[in-house]
This record gives structure tokens, sequence and C-alpha cells, in this order.
């Protein structure tokens, strides 16, 4: 299938760093397309128009960039944010899951009282890799009660297989722009 135009203007807004974190890793960064006015709205419009309808109730972010993708998604949505942050960084009583990286293990929590039980949640990341920390927050939502309505990233990097693993686990995945 052909990229849109509009896939491809937001595929031109996001830099490539090569060898980052670590040699043979292309890091696919989206602060360029943040630091785009045009790119990050036409990225906010994209998702609000695929997800208006919905009746979302909640938009839960991965730190750190999932934040700002799905806080104006949230505003566009008419619905709540729900920042889904690394360990330690919440005050009060939290829900946590850990979960397995390639190199170790790793946590994500939220607050216990983020979620009531039934709320439909749209989950929003900056990327989809190998899906680890996504299925987490996936766990963790529906640890809290949340009926999950579909998980959207704006970069797929469809050869770690991650939108395929939440796929396979039953979500609808919607991506903006894949690289190969």
């Amino acid at each position: 299938m052909k990229p849109s135009v509009t896939a491809n203007m937001l595929k031109n807004a996001i830099r490539t760093i090569p060898d980052y974190p670590k040699p043979g890793v292309m890091f696919r960064d989206i602060t360029t397309l943040l630091g785009d006015k045009h790119a990050f709205a036409q990225a906010v419009d994209e998702l609000t128009g695929h997800f208006s309808g919905l009746h979302i109730d909640k938009v839960a972010g991965i730190e750190a960039r999932g934040f700002i993708m799905g806080g104006a998604l949230a505003h566009q949505l008419g619905a709540g944010m729900v920042p889904l942050r690394k360990p330690g960084k919440l005050p009060g009583e939290r829900l946590s899951t850990s979960y397995e990286l390639e190199y170790g293990h790793d946590r994500i929590e939220m607050h216990a009282d983020a979620i009531e039980a039934g709320e439909r949640v749209l989950l929003m990341d900056d990327l989809i890799a190998t899906g680890g920390t996504a299925l987490a927050a996936v766990e963790l939502l529906t640890q809290a009660g949340a009926e999950i309505v579909a998980c959207a990233f704006v970069i797929d990097l469809p050869e770690l297989g991650g939108a395929a693993r939440l796929r396979a686990a039953g979500h609808e995945v919607v991506t903006l722009v894949s690289f190969d």
C-alpha cells in the first residue's frame, strides 16, 4: 500500500538518529514533528478524526512523549488524561506492573484512582517497537477496570512486531507512519 501524502509529510517531520542509543539502532525522534506546528497539528487531527465519536473517557499516555500526544488528543476528544509513568514518579496510591525488556525488566505505574471501572480508554504513545511497554500498559489499565478502545502510536516499527503482538492480543492498533 502506498503511503498517503499526510503520512509522507509526517514521516518527513520525524528525525532519524543513527546508532542511538546503541550501534545499529535507527532512533525515530518525534521531537522534530512536535516542533513543526503543521506536522504536530496534522498528527493530532489525524488521530482525532479516527477516534471521534467513539466516546473515549480517558487517554492514557505512556511516559514521556505519549504525554504530549496523549494530552493534545485528550483535549481534542473531550477526554481526561492519565499519565503512565516509570516507578517513583507518582505520589499517592499507585497500581503497577512489571514487564520484560530485551536487556532486563522495568515497571510502569499509574494512580490507583485514575480510571473508574468501565471507562473507555485509548492508549497513546509515540512509537510501537517490540510492544513490551504497550502490552504492560494495557495490562495495567485493564487491572484498573478500563475498557481498552484502541492503542494509538505516531510511529510503527513493523519489523519489531509490537503492533502485531497487540493485535494478536485482541486490540485495535492505529499508527500514522511506518518505518521499516
